[in-house]
């Protein structure tokens, strides 16, 4: 019994090591959908909130950097457009569509990263009022 106690404890250690050393890491994170979603269900404290807005700030930087990519991209294949006889996609409007795409996902990355730093905000102010 004692064993079974001891082995779930150092389980427990070593996967909080895991994510504390990941979260310290200076590359970005990737989460699986799986682990967001957990992350977003089970985020009580400001050091979670600040994960999580640190996350979707990483990912509206990463959005926007390819959204300026296919809009430079979207510019260039426009001078180069053919007369109204053109099958569609024309190479122009698949770089505008991913250029939209990619300024979309940026928009909600951003309204994410807001969310969780105002719950952060929030969350320091309640734990603050409540130490009075």
């Amino acid at each position: 019994m004692n064993t079974r106690i001891y082995v779930a404890c150092m389980a427990i250690a070593l996967a909080a090591g895991s994510v504390a050393a990941r979260a310290q890491s200076s590359a970005p994170v990737q989460y699986s959908k799986a682990e967001l979603n957990q992350m977003k269900q089970e985020a009580q404290t400001n050091r979670q909130y600040e994960a999580l807005a640190k996350y979707f700030r990483s990912r509206q930087q990463d959005f926007e950097q390819q959204a300026q990519t296919e809009k430079a991209e979207w510019e260039r294949r426009s001078q180069n457009v053919t007369g109204p006889a053109a099958k569609y996609p024309r190479p122009v409007d698949s770089a505008k569509n991913l250029y939209e795409y990619y300024a979309y996902e940026a928009q909600q990355m951003n309204h994410e990263a807001a969310y969780y730093e105002s719950q952060e905000t929030a969350h320091g102010e309640s734990l603050a009022s409540s130490a009075k």
